[in-house]
């Protein structure tokens, strides 16, 4: 020990600095071998970094690949940022790793639990339906005395513009098809709302054909007259409520004008991925657990050629107006062109998709064609579904609303049980 402390204060002072310092350096030097990094170990981690950074490179070029035809809204533009925000979505929605851990998720979801995610309910025999027509609501009650006033306060708009109202209420899904259910049975708010529905209709003086029960008899007759991996009516159930419609409008409002001949042709049979499948995110992984998808007939509707344009109505003239939801806005149903045949007239469509009924019409009563270019009849397609929840009405007036529902409110009392138009027999749910 002694040896060592000469040792250092020799070298301290050949270098003119202190003992402590020389010690310091001496013990830092890597006298043994055996304790540097080994050269393997350097390598190991050189490679497992080049390994994750090709690995990201191969995932971040294999999410690239959704990229291909991507397309965003022409109102989406950098300068206002959506261009971008959707780009991330998209790249978001996409990226490998994610899809990969949705795609075990939801298979285990669905073949543990027989569960999709929150907007679908499973059946039997892969069918599929829309948790909204079995979910409770809240404030259900006060939601349907409220969109029970709006339809009455609507009616009273249109009443002062020279418009019939004519209502064309969509029965659920499970109440043409209850034989496909599981063990999800719809809650009790649903089970007399389309027959309830059309009371209070009956008790306004609005014509409402029943559409459940020509539906069924459909159905009995061979047709399937909803879809059974999506929301909606088949162009064949588009066809039967759009004759029902048109029958009660002659009978009621017989339209002004020369009728006109509409032809409806089958352009192709395609393989339809319903909108319900979305709540079944498998794909791509677990394509084989998803319910098969379902033939689907494209449809067209055309004036016919030997009419030409002398039996056409004037600009001026529109004798049919529709407002509604999917149901009427998407083409794969033709129900706008069902409607065309059955009536005999031109439909100007004012349907929204994704809006719900009462969005689209609160935009029809603020548009200028309501004002300048009244129709005869307004048909207002409205599925049950909607008339225990709370609608979302955009970028209306709340006090412009409220007085319309102010003004199609009745007394608690009001007997609703006297029909006054053809009103459908209660039927199981």
């Amino acid at each position: 020990m002694a040896t060592l402390r000469h040792a250092r204060c020799g070298a301290a002072a050949v270098r003119g600095v202190d003992p402590e310092t020389v010690g310091a350096e001496f013990l830092a030097v890597p006298l043994l071998p055996i304790l540097r990094e080994p050269t393997m170990t350097r390598s190991l981690r050189v490679l497992y970094i080049s390994l994750f950074l090709v690995l990201l490179l191969a995932l971040g070029a294999w999410s690239l690949r959704s990229f291909f035809g991507f397309s965003t809204n022409a109102d989406a533009t950098v300068l206002n940022g959506r261009w971008t925000k959707a780009v991330e979505t998209h790249y978001d929605d996409e990226f490998p790793i994610k899809r990969l851990g949705t795609n075990l998720w939801a298979a285990l979801d669905y073949k543990l639990f027989n569960e999709g995610r929150p907007g679908v309910v499973l059946g039997r025999d892969h069918w599929l339906y829309s948790d909204e027509e079995f979910n409770p609501a809240v404030n259900e009650d006060q939601n349907l005395q409220g969109n029970y006033a709006l339809v009455e306060g609507v009616r009273q708009k249109l009443k002062a513009q020279g418009i019939q109202l004519v209502m064309a209420i969509v029965p659920a899904k499970v109440r043409l098809y209850p034989e496909h259910l599981g063990e999800v049975k719809p809650a009790s708010v649903h089970a007399n709302l389309y027959q309830d529905f059309h009371a209070r209709v009956a008790a306004d003086n609005i014509p409402a054909p029943d559409l459940l029960g020509p539906l069924q008899q459909a159905k009995l007759a061979g047709k399937q007259v909803f879809l059974r991996t999506d929301t909606h009516w088949t162009p064949d159930g588009a066809e039967v409520a759009a004759k029902q419609l048109a029958k009660a409008i002659a009978d009621k409002t017989p339209l002004s004008g020369e009728p006109q001949r509409f032809v409806t042709e089958a352009e192709k049979t395609e393989p339809h991925k319903g909108d319900l499948r979305l709540f079944l995110p498998l794909d791509p992984l677990f394509e084989n657990l998803m319910p098969p998808k379902e033939p689907l007939e494209k449809r067209v509707t055309h004036l016919a050629e030997e009419k030409g344009d002398d039996a056409l109505f004037s600009d001026s003239e529109t004798p049919v107006a529709l407002v509604g939801t999917s149901y009427s806005a998407n083409p794969n149903w033709n129900f706008v062109g069902a409607l065309k045949q059955a009536l005999h007239s031109d439909v100007v469509s004012y349907a929204e998709d994704g809006h719900g009924p009462i969005l689209p019409m609160l935009s029809y009563l603020k548009s200028d064609d309501f004002k300048n270019s009244p129709p005869q009849v307004l048909i207002w397609e409205f599925p049950e579904r909607y008339l225990p929840i709370n609608n979302e009405i955009g970028d209306a007036d709340p006090a412009w609303v409220a007085q319309l529902k102010q003004a199609g409110s009745r007394q608690q009392n009001m007997a609703i049980n006297t029909p006054k138009s053809e009103t459908p027999d209660r039927a199981q749910n």
